[in-house]
């Protein structure tokens, strides 16, 4: 059985936030005879309680402002809490703001060793992987340059090519996939399928819900400072979409619609309704809704277990439903056997205006023959041998 290795009992986080000045003496004794501070109590963490065990791959989710962040460097030891207790069994490296440490002045080459001696690698150590560094982060003509003459996309690649040799028992990742083209994103997703392998303890700070959903067992929603609610990673990201749609439709003027009025029904081949399916056979996912505004829509298919398998959007396949109330997504299910559930959204201008979402759509099967729909994983891609 998997030991706890992050225990948080608690916690509580407050800081001071200084006011402006007060003008004249006059004014300051007024202040002090009143009993007034110069200062007002910022408490961005307010009783936080949960474990993390060994092995687990922990997402911590939430909007701007909530507290994420904070939370992340009060486990990590930069900050000490004003009540409660954070409990770590074992050694941290914390990806928390990638890069600090590096010199402007200082060569890429000469800021890896920089930044390795300050991980605690020795020279030797950092000769060593010099090269898989580089290779890594794709910057073998810039070693010599300047870090200054980095763009910042640049300094996150070797930052983070730096970081991840470092060794651990508990890795603290912020917000790493909100940095970096698509190429980089790429190998920091393969670098979390090798941290996912290895069952190597992760936590990680995120907007993006699909790495959530992929790669975390356990994850907690922070919102006000407290924590919201905590369990399976796609009902977090449920909850989290849910929060964000609450927030758009407020600042739109819209009132909070998620599901009540939005309709998916899945169909067969023949029109009819259907929710039991062949290997290889075609369903429509028909999605009607009353909502105004909607410009887009999107359909995400997952596993009965919360696993995603795919979900395309007309945004980005640039299909126009604008003005419409209907839309029909077909889909050839080359599947293997087992059971899956819809998800889908209503979007506005692009796929970041959410105006409705269904948290755990209609469910549906796919039934085996003998000659299919018995392979290991999630669907049968198109292959030839020779």
């Amino acid at each position: 059985m998997a030991q706890p290795i992050v225990v948080i009992n608690n916690l509580t986080k407050s800081f001071k936030i200084p006011l402006e000045a007060s003008s004249g003496i006059k004014q300051k004794l007024i202040n002090i005879l009143k009993g007034r501070k110069g200062y007002r109590v910022f408490t961005p963490l307010k009783d936080i309680d949960f474990t993390i065990n060994e092995g687990d791959f922990f997402g911590i989710v939430g909007r701007n402002g909530s507290g994420k962040s904070t939370l992340l460097k009060t486990i990590a030891g930069i900050y000490t809490p004003n009540s409660g207790s954070v409990e770590v069994g074992g050694s941290l490296v914390p990806f928390i703001e990638l890069g600090v440490g590096f010199n402007p002045e200082l060569t890429g080459r000469e800021n890896v060793f920089l930044n390795g001696a300050l991980l605690g690698f020795s020279h030797d150590e950092m000769e060593a992987m010099y090269d898989k560094i580089v290779d890594f982060a794709e910057l073998g003509d810039f070693m010599e340059e300047r870090l200054k003459n980095y763009s910042s996309g640049m300094q996150v690649r070797l930052a983070f090519s730096i970081a991840i040799r470092a060794h651990a028992d508990i890795l603290l990742l912020d917000e790493v996939l909100a940095v970096g083209d698509e190429a980089f994103q790429k190998k920091c997703y393969a670098y979390f399928d090798k941290l996912k392998r290895e069952k190597r303890t992760v936590i990680l700070v995120t907007h993006d819900m699909s790495a959530v959903e992929r790669f975390c067992n356990k994850a907690v929603f922070i919102e006000d400072g407290k924590v919201k609610m905590i369990g399976k990673p796609y009902r977090i990201a449920a909850a989290y979409s849910r929060s964000n749609i609450k927030s758009y439709n407020e600042s739109e003027g819209l009132d909070e619609q998620i599901s009540d009025d939005f309709d998916i029904t899945l169909r067969g081949s023949d029109g009819n309704e259907q929710t039991v399916y062949e290997y290889n056979e075609t369903m429509t996912v028909e999605l009607e809704w009353q909502q105004t505004g909607v410009k887009h829509v999107g359909v995400a298919i997952f596993r009965e277990n919360g696993e995603y398998v795919y979900g395309p959007n007309t945004y980005q396949e640039k299909v126009k439903i604008a003005g419409k109330n209907r839309a029909t997504y077909t889909v050839q299910l080359n599947l293997n056997e087992g059971s899956y559930f819809i998800k889908a959204g209503l979007m506005g201008a692009d796929d970041t205006k959410t105006i409705a979402f269904t948290e755990e759509g209609p469910h549906f099967s796919v039934q085996r023959d003998y000659d299919h729909g018995r392979w290991g994983g999630v669907t049968k891609l198109k292959h030839t041998w020779k």
